[in-house]
């Protein structure tokens, strides 16, 4: 299923989570899933299409979804047509590691719950429009809580949503997305792994074929038929992602950023930044300036 675009997450393993939340007059990302774990709230949408694995439906004024690992999912403009005069969509996305909880945590018999809906998540979870309404704003507060506290607060966020009632699962229990399951191979996540720590350096194929145990030929046929994606857009991902966290995050100029993140021909990183996000680097650090936040 090559078109479900693996997105590579700003999220780092030394994050506990990322916030962030923007106003928008569209949806044009693609179908997509990701190993983290995303609860997405959507206020002002009516008429938006909304894609979970194999479900899709049209969204309300308000709505409010937990995405499970490596789930397909996207929303898209489809009926709704924004017009002067009216709010924009406004969306607060959430993404989490899916063991912020670990799995002898979610054995003891105060976090039932929790388990059950973190697998529950796993074809994604449509919570009812009261519970939108009744936590939306904890949701939209959790960016200006800072620290420690900040991870209780989405732990009880969660828990609350765990026992909220009339929550719908959307993907049916017998959708699999057997290009993502193919992708969790040992082979590929010891090379993704490895392109994570080094992606400032210079990576040949040869280094990745190496870790790989393949010939060149061999690996790019290999990564290629299991992500839908060449070795050379696989380590672009992963180093957008990286320079999409500093333009957020740091003041440094684009061209400092993009020589940072291993791409040493500027013009050709605002290139593959815009064909990605849709807007160049200067666009993307103004619609989320000062709204994301990783914890």
């Amino acid at each position: 299923m090559s078109e479900f675009y693996r997105e590579i997450t700003s999220l780092t393993s030394f994050d506990c989570f990322t916030i962030f939340s923007r106003e928008k007059k569209d949806f044009d990302f693609p179908i997509h899933h990701h190993e983290e774990f995303e609860l997405n709230l959507i206020l002002h949408g009516k008429g938006v299409k909304r894609i979970v694995g194999n479900h899709i439906g049209v969204i309300d004024d308000a709505e409010l979804v937990l995405v499970g690992s490596h789930l397909p999912h996207a929303w898209f403009t489809h009926q709704y047509q924004w017009t002067e005069g009216l709010p924009l969509i406004y969306e607060v996305t959430i993404q989490f590691h899916k063991d912020l909880f670990d799995e002898k945590l979610l054995q003891r018999n105060q976090l039932t719950f929790i388990k059950a809906l973190f697998k529950k998540a796993e074809q994604g979870i449509l919570f009812s429009k009261e519970t939108t309404l009744n936590i939306r704003e904890r949701i939209e507060n959790l960016s200006k809580i800072n620290g420690f506290l900040s991870v209780l607060e989405l732990m009880s966020i969660l828990h609350e949503l765990s026992i909220s009632p009339n929550a719908i699962s959307l993907s049916s229990n017998t959708f699999q997305n057997d290009e993502t399951l193919r992708f969790n191979s040992r082979r590929l996540e010891t090379v993704f792994t490895y392109m994570q720590t080094h992606f400032q350096e210079d990576i040949p194929l040869s280094k990745v074929a190496q870790l790989a145990g393949m010939t060149e030929v061999s690996f790019s046929r290999f990564i290629k038929k299991r992500t839908g994606r060449t070795f050379v857009e696989s380590l672009n991902d992963v180093r957008l992602g990286h320079a999409a966290r500093m333009l957020i995050e740091t003041t440094h100029t684009i061209a400092e950023i993009a020589y940072n993140n291993g791409f040493n021909n500027l013009s050709y990183f605002n290139r593959i930044f815009k064909n990605k996000h849709g807007i160049t680097p200067k666009e993307f650090r103004e619609s989320y300036s000062g709204t994301k936040t990783f914890i």
